[in-house]
């Protein structure tokens, strides 16, 4: 069957209304009434709505007015011609994203791809077969309705990251914020807290032979929870300076930095007799004071909670794609396997203050540090059989993006 049927009249018929609701809306630009009719008829009997144009200027106001959801276009036609009906059809917003098919008789190569330059998805030759019309229509109506669905999911997804990036650039405003606001609180509490303490060894020297036991031991009570609160303040301050007074990181020797901990550990190493060890350390990309305080606190951790004097904590490395794997390993008391993730949470404390003094801020820290510097760490253990922390470091300062 073609589209060449003797035509029923000779005026262009109007707007076909008696397809199915819901229907998809057919544009039919063609300059012979016949063709019209014919076009109308036959895609009617297949569900469609049809709307009509008989030049390019009618067809350019329909298509603004019915906005249909694919236009079959006549190329020869007096006035404006399909291929520039095509090319203004796809210039305007409104109908840029119609689907366009040319029917004509015109089947030269070089006129097809005219076509396809200015817009159409398809090209189909006149005498036009109805199945074919309708199937390569088909093909297109629903590639037309996924592209615009994944537009349409695309779009969303667009404000979806557009709001998860306004969301996180307020919580870094506001981690900031919080941030300064530790460190001027916690810089502003220690000459008060000084004070505090003084006073109260001033009157326990002053006023020991006035005093009773109990006295003498509250006062011990009052001085201890000052101390206390001060090794506090002190590490909200370290805490909150990782961000406030951070620094460029540079290539950085870990030898040096392991030898400047082991330097200011250099008393709890004394005292519990800790024999530390380490493998050759390579250059990593990091703040060299972070990275110290990084290996202070494994390394102080290690030593606290061991299991007897003489505890032995050993450094390792090795190198595990585009990083370093560290690890700090001791035989002490162990990590509950329960207990892996909660270390790492701020004030988190797994023993009494009784057995082992701290603040629940120094695994914290380590974090911290670990994650700017674009690594993670993370913990394996046992009770009983020590613990070790793992930790990743990048090589070179090129490779990490800096905060």
């Amino acid at each position: 069957m073609t589209l060449h049927e003797p035509p029923r009249t000779q005026t262009p018929p109007h707007d076909a209304d008696d397809a199915s609701p819901g229907a998809q809306t057919i544009l039919v630009v063609d300059d012979l009434p016949a063709n019209l009719e014919a076009a109308a008829r036959f895609l009617t009997h297949h569900g469609y709505r049809v709307a009509v144009a008989q030049d390019g200027e009618d067809a350019i106001e329909r298509a603004a007015l019915v906005h249909p959801d694919l236009i079959l276009l006549d190329v020869m036609m007096p006035g404006l011609d399909g291929f520039e009906t095509c090319r203004r059809l796809k210039a305007s917003p409104a109908s840029s994203h119609i689907p366009v098919i040319f029917m004509t008789a015109l089947a030269e190569t070089p006129d097809k791809l005219t076509g396809f330059s200015v817009g159409a998805v398809d090209y189909v030759t006149k005498p036009l077969d109805v199945a074919e019309v309708i199937a390569r229509m088909r093909l297109h109506l629903t590639l037309h309705q996924l592209q615009r669905r994944v537009e349409a999911r695309n779009a969303s997804l667009r404000e979806e990251i557009a709001a998860h990036e306004l969301t996180q650039a307020a919580l870094r405003r506001s981690n900031i914020e919080l941030e300064q606001l530790a460190y001027v609180a916690s810089h502003d509490l220690q000459e008060p807290l000084r004070m505090i303490a003084s006073y109260l060894q001033l009157v326990e020297e002053r006023y020991q032979d006035r005093l009773d036991d109990d006295g003498r031991e509250f006062i011990g009570y009052a001085v201890d929870g000052a101390k206390r609160l001060q090794k506090l303040i002190n590490d909200l301050l370290h805490y909150s300076r990782l961000v406030s007074k951070e620094r460029p990181l540079q290539q950085t020797p870990c030898t040096e930095v392991l030898e400047l901990a082991l330097r200011n550990l250099h008393v709890a190493v004394e005292e519990s007799q800790a024999v530390v060890t380490h493998d050759e350390l390579p250059v990593v990309a990091a703040d060299q004071t972070q990275l110290v305080q990084l290996f202070q606190n494994l390394i102080g951790n290690a030593i606290k909670f061991r299991s007897g004097p003489g505890p032995k904590v050993h450094v390792g490395v090795r190198h595990d794609g585009d990083a370093w794997h560290f690890t700090v390993s001791d035989d002490g008391i162990g990590i509950a396997p329960a207990h892996f993730e909660r270390v790492f949470v701020l004030f988190q404390r797994l023993h009494s203050r009784s057995r082992y003094d701290g603040t629940g801020i120094g695994l914290t820290l380590c974090k911290k540090i670990v994650e700017r510097h674009g690594g993670r760490i993370w913990v394996s253990s046992l009770p009983g059989e020590g613990t070790t922390f793992h930790f990743t470091l990048s090589p070179h300062v090129g490779s990490l993006a800096q905060p």
